[in-house]
């Protein structure tokens, strides 16, 4: 019977029908598997979820794949050319976004009953647009009349900045790979009115809350009306997911006092903390005392922290608060009373001195968990960052390196890949990664490193292809695909990697042309009002311009950034990469999770000894991966010692500054804005935070040993090899795993 439905919808004439129907087959079989059940329950509160397409994924997923793409192919059909149909849901962002999609995709495949929790955003981050060389944002409107998105009848009360609101729910399924479901639960309101963003732009008129309030995801937050509508973003979300998870306790028998056995609440960054408070609230309008709600909620909520960074930890004035949720100012006020009647360090208070709330304060007092996202990064928020809060609740802090779901990042985007490893390991490693390892016996079987390097090959042609379709732009698929696709933002250093293309530009006008030509690819957008990343992606454009029009040149090198960077594109990109650029500065990555991508597909790392590149390098060995820079340790004690200044390092050296002057010179002004270049110029000579110049000269002469050994064929693949089958710890299965036996504690 299914075989006849699926050659029914193959002969389909047009791929819309097709992948209308394959919509329709899925998620009538994704509702045939059923629901997860078990008593205790998780519900994972982020204010993203990056989940990318979700046909393929969801037929993988559901062991269909190959006989849907099968039938199409004997049809004539392309399950390539389908995908196209599908809009990729604008409800993340970057890697926080994309962990939380991973992990929902590993909770249901390890049978556990979890649910995410966020936000139905309308129009998105934004959609990236390139116009003279420069960043522009625009709406990226991606729901459909037919979609994944269910609407449902629940619907709650919430208090915004004291008026009544009443929201609605919908769903979009989650299946886990062989097994049954969980779901993403999106809140909304029907009020919501996508016309109140002015035509072709992001801007909207912020104090309508009613109408704007899930609009976008981060809303410009540089005025005082762009905070106040983060901080309703971020109530209605947890308000909504507080009733929730007590409605369905109750369903299930709960007394409430008994809570913590029925639900575990994961706070994914701090955007989800105010679930605290807000649980508070709700038990204590059910009748239980207020210090029998702050117990058991305690017990209920733990904590992942993803930065170092520490403008990244939200503190909220308090009268910001009272502004939108006057109903959480009391118990706020008194959960900082508690803490400040146990300890006499201000450093551990939730209010501090200037009246500011500190949201990860209250996640870390009143949760029982706090977890790091990789070794370093926890290492350095024990011993440093929140070392206060380690010396008082030491049994709270754990480390949870990150992982990523290989069905999509191997079985999904590199068929030719998972082919490969199928035939020679067999098909263990899509539920146990950690199979991967057994490749390591063909490292040494030319025949194999050959087939690897093939179909290396064959994924730069397919991206080729596809870059010549979308953006009408050419690139050499026998060149070095030097790849750096990630958010933009300064600790990332894409700006440093477009020194090096300085550095080579000026190498070749020089006279000294590399072996194999290099492709130098991009990625990233640049948040609405982050004024130098936007100067960066200016330049690495006007780079890309001077270069691409300049005949002696551009044989050699190219540099490509991609508009509207995304996970259908990444899907594309990361198979095809030679070298993985994971270049941020040492102790400012939590984690990362692009890095584990290109290393299962093969890419080679290059990178700082940064959040899980430490761990990356530690399973492939010095001679499978290129790191460079200062160590974290020496990084963190120029911030303390306050040493570190951009301008001796660019007036001792003429090198470093013969590559900063460039972004000022005559070449680029004739294709950029003066104002953006000079801007970028003068942050680097006189500020450089992230201190570029500190490793420009060892990260040019890594990345040009890298360029030199790509030269050996056989040397790299086996290279690729390692990579790939060391690659199993990284996967977001044994992560959930991890979370399940040390935190969440449920019954699969």
């Amino acid at each position: 019977m299914f075989e006849n439905e699926v050659e029914n919808i193959a002969s389909k004439n047009s791929n819309e029908e097709i992948y209308f129907d394959l919509l329709r087959l899925t998620k009538n079989m994704m509702r045939e598997k059923g629901k997860i059940q078990g008593k205790k329950k998780l519900y994972y509160i982020s204010a993203e979820f990056l989940i990318g397409k979700l046909l393929s994924n969801n037929l993988i997923n559901l062991g269909i794949y190959d006989q849907v793409a099968d039938a199409l192919q004997r049809h004539g059909k392309s399950m390539a050319e389908v995908e196209e149909i599908e809009n990729e849901p604008s409800l993340g962002n970057g890697g926080l976004g994309r962990l939380a999609a991973c992990f929902l995709d590993s909770i249901a495949t390890l049978g556990l009953p979890g649910d995410g929790i966020g936000l139905n955003y309308h129009l998105g981050l934004f959609k990236q647009e390139f116009v003279d060389n420069l960043q522009r944002e625009v709406p990226n409107p991606w729901i459909t009349e037919e979609s994944w998105l269910r609407r449902t009848e629940r619907s709650y009360t919430v208090l915004l900045g004291g008026k009544k609101v009443q929201s609605v729910m919908y769903e979009i399924d989650v299946t886990g790979y062989d097994n049954s479901c969980n779901t993403l639960k999106l809140f909304d309101l029907d009020t919501v009115d996508d016309t109140l963003v002015k035509e072709n732009t992001i801007y909207f008129d912020k104090e309508n809350i009613t109408k704007n309030l899930t609009l976008f995801l981060y809303p410009d937050d540089s005025d005082y009306q762009g905070q106040l509508l983060r901080i309703y973003q971020q109530y209605f979300m947890v308000s909504n997911a507080a009733q929730l998870i007590i409605d369905e306790a109750l369903e299930k028998g709960s007394n409430l006092y008994d809570l913590p056995d029925y639900a575990v609440i994961q706070i994914n960054d701090t955007h989800p903390t105010m679930v605290i408070p807000e649980m508070i609230r709700q038990l204590s309008l059910r009748g239980i005392e207020m210090d029998d709600a702050i117990r058991i909620v305690s017990k209920m909520c733990a904590y992942t922290n993803h930065t170092i960074l520490a403008e990244a930890l939200e503190k909220w004035p308090l009268w910001f608060l009272d502004r939108v949720v006057p109903q959480l100012i009391p118990i706020i006020k008194l959960l900082d009373v508690k803490v400040r009647e146990k300890y006499q360090d201000e450093r551990v208070y939730i209010i501090d001195r200037d009246e500011r709330v500190h949201m990860a304060h209250i996640d870390i007092h009143y949760g029982f968990s706090v977890n790091g996202v990789a070794a370093l990064h926890t290492k350095i928020l024990e011993d440093s960052e929140l070392k206060p809060f380690r010396d008082i609740y030491p049994d709270k802090f754990n480390n949870k390196t990150n992982g990523i779901t290989f069905r999509r990042w191997l079985l999904h985007c590199n068929h030719e890949l998972s082919s490969f490893i199928s035939e020679k390991i067999g098909e263990a490693y899509k539920k146990d990664a950690t199979e991967l390892e057994k490749l390591l016996h063909t490292a040494d079987c030319p025949a194999d490193l050959e087939k690897l390097l093939e179909i290396k090959h064959e994924k730069k042609v397919q991206f080729k292809e596809y870059l010549q379709r979308k953006e009408k732009i050419s690139i050499d698929e026998n060149s070095i695909f030097d790849v750096q696709v990630k958010r933009l933002h300064e600790y990332k250093r894409q700006q440093m990697n477009a020194l090096y293309i300085i550095y080579k530009y000026l190498q070749i006008k020089e006279g000294k042309k590399p072996k194999t030509p290099i492709t130098m690819i991009f990625g990233a957008k640049a948040a609405p009002a982050y004024t130098i990343a936007k100067d960066i992606i200016h330049l690495i454009l006007c780079l890309s311009e001077v270069i691409g029009k300049d005949p002696e040149v551009s044989p050699y090198l190219k540099v490509v950034m991609l508009e509207n960077y995304n996970v259908t594109y990444a899907e594309k990109v990361i198979p095809a990469a030679d070298i993985s650029e994971q270049i941020s500065l040492a102790s400012k990555e939590a984690s990362g999770t692009g890095n584990m991508k290109f290393m299962l597909n093969g890419a080679v790392t290059l990178g700082t000894e940064d959040g899980a590149n430490v761990e990356i390098h530690q399973f492939v060995g010095d001679e499978n991966i290129y790191i460079f820079g200062e160590s974290s340790g020496d990084v963190i004690k120029h911030y303390a010692n306050a040493d570190y200044s951009s301008e001796k390092y660019y007036d001792a050296d003429p090198e470093i500054a013969k590559l900063v002057d460039f972004i000022i010179s005559k070449e680029l002004f004739a294709v950029g804005d003066k104002k953006s270049l000079i801007r970028l110029y003068m942050e680097l000579v006189t500020k450089d935070w992230f201190m570029t110049l500190l490793d420009i000269k060892d990260y040019i002469r890594v990345k040009e040993q890298a360029f030199a050994d790509y030269e050996d064929r056989m040397s790299w693949a086996r290279k690729m090899l390692v990579n790939i089958s060391k690659a199993g710890f990284f996967s977001s299965d044994r992560t959930i795993a991890q979370y399940n036996e040390d935190i969440w504690k449920l019954h699969a």
